[in-house]
């Protein structure tokens, strides 16, 4: 699964030195590249329309590297413009695993841009291909496109990009979209999972070949009030990358998972999201995209914010692949015989089971617990040196601690029960 950091509110695209070398010294290996970075859903928005004299005269005073065409007049020159960026990521030694086509704003009027948006979708897949970026998410028309044509119109221009998607060996992904209507969110084209799911099928099953997948973003999920176990559960193997961003549900906003909470709770459902990964196996691209975070940052404290960054995509890697966790030991045993040694040994005891457990608690020495024997703590000085010790209790730093003092030597790691497929409720 490779965690994949958005340079978005980390980045400027016309300077990228800095930003990357934040996502480097962070621990980030893979980046997006997120092309709307270079052609804007606001500059699509104002594509054809006559600039004001105040605009004129203010423009005339920028530097020059401001005075550029504009990509959306110039698609072209999309390759030149992310070279920087590119060259930066190779330099620092980071991956760039997947792109964003440009795309509209939710809440766009414009129904005129259809041949622009096929054009910068056919550059992108160039960038891609001369880039070696595996896949590129596309937004699915919409502006132009009448209620009850959505398919016939999303058939056209996805197969139209198909051919192209070949030849650089890009793989496309479909994304769910949200619909702003005067202020009002709402559903969009490809939100039902079981309609996106159908898409994909039709379009690779047309094609004779798997050229299309889906990137679930869930910060439109949670937008549109959406359960998103069950849309992970429906799409299954046709997801290929997932948006992790959170939000308060009403307003369209790209946080740091777990910062939008109330009442001492994240709004976003997380646990859905886990269990239904974690059912369907998913082993793809992981994208952390914590654009409003990281411009609410002074830029001396990004670095910080950063590694607060990695280490909470690494535990929702951690989370989603719980099950490659556990197989990495021949032999483990428990510490702890509460209520988090009952919900492993309910949801993996039978797959992966402990020797025994122990506990500090002298009084449930020698008692059992789910089957498994509760033993005194120094039992864990007679271990094979390949048997791991996962701590099933919250005070985890502490008890590694105990052990490490009590010269225990074996492998120790830390058991968390917060998205179990179930609970033990006894």
């Amino acid at each position: 699964m490779n965690i994949i950091c958005s340079p978005a509110g980390i980045m400027d695209p016309a300077f990228p030195g800095q930003g990357v070398l934040d996502m480097a010294g962070s621990g980030f290996e893979n980046t997006l590249l997120d092309l709307n970075m270079y052609c804007s859903p606001g500059e699509l928005e104002d594509v054809g329309k006559p600039k004001v004299a105040a605009w004129k005269k203010k423009e005339a005073a920028e530097p020059e590297w401001k005075k550029k065409v504009p990509i959306s007049e110039e698609p072209a020159r999309l390759s030149r413009e992310v070279k920087p960026f590119l060259e930066k990521c190779a330099g620092a030694k980071i991956e760039v695993s997947v792109a964003i086509a440009p795309c509209l704003k939710w809440s766009t009027k414009r129904e005129d841009l259809e041949v622009l948006l096929t054009r910068l979708a056919q550059e992108s897949i160039k960038v891609c291909g001369q880039a070696g970026i595996p896949y590129l998410i596309v937004q699915p028309l919409f502006a132009s496109v009448a209620r009850g044509a959505e398919w016939e119109k999303n058939r056209a221009y996805f197969l139209g990009l198909a051919e192209s998607a070949g030849e650089n060996g890009v793989r496309l992904l479909l994304q769910n979209q949200c619909r702003d209507v005067n202020g009002h969110l709402s559903r969009g084209i490809c939100a039902a999972p079981g309609e996106a799911a159908d898409w994909i099928d039709r379009l690779n099953r047309e094609l004779g070949e798997e050229r299309f997948g889906f990137c679930m973003d869930v910060g439109v999920y949670n937008l549109c009030g959406q359960n998103m176990r069950e849309a992970a559960v429906t799409l299954g193997s046709r997801v290929k990358a997932v948006i992790l961003r959170d939000c308060n549900g009403r307003d369209k906003s790209a946080m740091l998972p777990f910062t939008c909470v109330n009442g001492g709770r994240s709004v976003t459902d997380w646990l859905g999201l886990i269990r239904g990964l974690r059912e369907i196996g998913f082993d793809g691209e992981l994208i952390l995209h914590f654009e409003d975070t990281a411009c609410a940052f002074s830029p001396l404290l990004r670095p910080e914010l950063m590694r607060l960054a990695k280490a909470t995509a690494e535990y929702f890697r951690w989370q989603i692949g719980i099950e490659n966790f556990l197989k990495k030991y021949k032999s483990v045993v428990l510490f702890g015989a509460g209520r988090m040694c009952r919900n492993y040994m309910k949801c993996y005891g039978e797959k992966y089971p402990p020797l025994y457990t122990c506990d500090n608690n002298q009084a449930l020495w020698g008692t059992e617990v789910c089957g498994l024997t509760v033993k005194d703590p120094e039992s864990l000085k007679g271990l094979p040196e390949d048997c791991a010790i996962l701590i099933c209790n919250i005070f985890y730093r502490e008890i590694e601690k105990q052990l490490r003092e009590m010269g225990v030597g074996n492998p120790i790691d830390y058991f968390n029960d917060e998205y179990m497929p179930f609970f033990d409720m006894e």
